[in-house]
């Protein structure tokens, strides 16, 4: 079948994470995707590493997020690079920015005027803190959204300091959402002809995906407290140390609660007021896991892992990254795939019979040459 966005323009002004990988899910979903990047040194990580790939000298971090996209050099603070982004925001179908805000109004291309020069044209921005409050012009780092959001404080060890995620989440998040809104506008647009603006930023990103944290704190009024590796309405629903090694229990209901005490053993706990419901072992959490830990400490992970899947309990492996990787589930997904002899993770969106192109993220200003020539560009950037 075509490519579900086959036939979508995207000019991307985004540099960094959260609007690069945007513009890539978009391209995954077949987009054309217009990576303009400036002259002197193109996008910022392009020069993040090490580890570099020897073939290309492109950084493992541009690698990551810049596939399925062609790179054309242009100086927005020049004439020809300004008028460049006019004629290809004409031809757009999105057009997509993370500049601290004002920015592009000051060198003339402000959003809104383009979209009068193009009533069809989509737009998105992506900030750290918005547009309004005291925190507008903060700069846009994912550490300063995880802090300010209140993600590292829940993140971490109990008795523990407060902890960023392993990833720049906060970055991935806004791109996330900024993808959905300009699908959403996408889809709109060819039911009313008129186009819109997108706006997310970091925080708000971040803030939404507190989720079940996020509305208890405002149910109870109180400030939400870590709880490590474990959950914070679910018992038991975390790692534990079998005899050599560990793996994770994630029993959501009282009927996997159930299956677990057979599994372990005691199936006298099902009876067990203090066990019997999930709020019960919410309260008991420290007698049911101290419990557990001793059970699980007599057999190896793999005793534990075959009776649980046995049982229908959930329960997994911990894994490294390159061990999930490289992983039989990894590959009767399909997650990693080899473009010009360097693997790629795959894109996890799969609509219908559609699978994503996979083409080798650009060099800097790659496609520059032939985009000037299809489009009228001025030459130079």
């Amino acid at each position: 079948m075509p490519s579900p966005l086959e036939g979508v323009l995207v000019l991307d002004l985004t540099r960094v994470l959260a609007g690069p990988f945007c513009t890539m899910l978009l391209g995954d979903l077949g987009a054309r995707v217009l990576k303009v990047e400036h002259p002197g040194g193109g996008d910022v990580t392009r020069g993040w590493g090490p580890p570099y790939h020897a073939d290309s000298g492109l950084s493992a971090y541009y690698l990551s997020v810049n596939r399925n996209k062609e790179s054309i050099a242009l100086d927005l603070g020049r004439p020809a690079g300004a008028q460049s982004v006019r004629i290809l925001a004409g031809r757009a179908d999105v057009l997509i920015e993370n500049f601290p805000p004002g920015r592009l109004d000051k060198l003339g291309l402000s959003l809104a005027e383009l979209r009068r020069e193009n009533p069809r044209l989509v737009t998105a921005s992506i900030t750290g803190f918005g547009r309004e409050g005291p925190d507008a012009l903060a700069p846009g780092f994912d550490l300063l959204a995880q802090a300010g959001a209140g993600l590292m404080a829940i993140t971490g060890e109990a008795k523990g300091e407060p902890m960023k995620v392993g990833v720049a989440v906060s970055d991935l998040l806004a791109g996330c959402y900024a993808a959905i809104g300009i699908l959403a506008a996408l889809d709109a647009r060819e039911r009313t002809g008129a186009a819109s603006h997108i706006e997310v930023d970091l925080f708000s990103s971040t803030l939404a995906s507190l989720i079940n944290v996020a509305q208890a704190a405002l149910v109870t009024g109180q400030e939400a407290p870590r709880h490590g590796n474990a959950h914070a309405q679910i018992v038991p629903y975390r790692p534990f140390a079998a005899a050599d090694g560990e793996f994770i229990l994630a029993v959501g209901t009282d009927p996997q609660f159930a299956r677990l005490c057979r599994v372990v053993g005691r199936p006298d706990w099902n009876e067990d007021p203090r066990f019997a419901t999930n709020t019960a072992r919410v309260e008991n959490r420290a007698s049911l896991e101290s419990a557990l830990e001793t059970v699980f400490r007599t057999e190896p992970r793999s005793v534990w892992l075959a009776r649980c899947r046995e049982r229908g309990v959930p329960a997994g492996p911990v894994r490294g990254p390159l061990e999930a990787l490289l992983s039989e589930t990894s590959r009767a997904l399909g997650a990693v795939r080899e473009v010009q002899g360097l693997r790629f993770v795959d894109s996890p969106i799969r609509v219908s019979s559609h699978r994503a192109p996979m083409r080798f993220p650009p060099k800097l200003d790659e496609q520059g040459d032939s985009l000037r020539r299809e489009f009228g560009l001025p030459a130079g950037p």
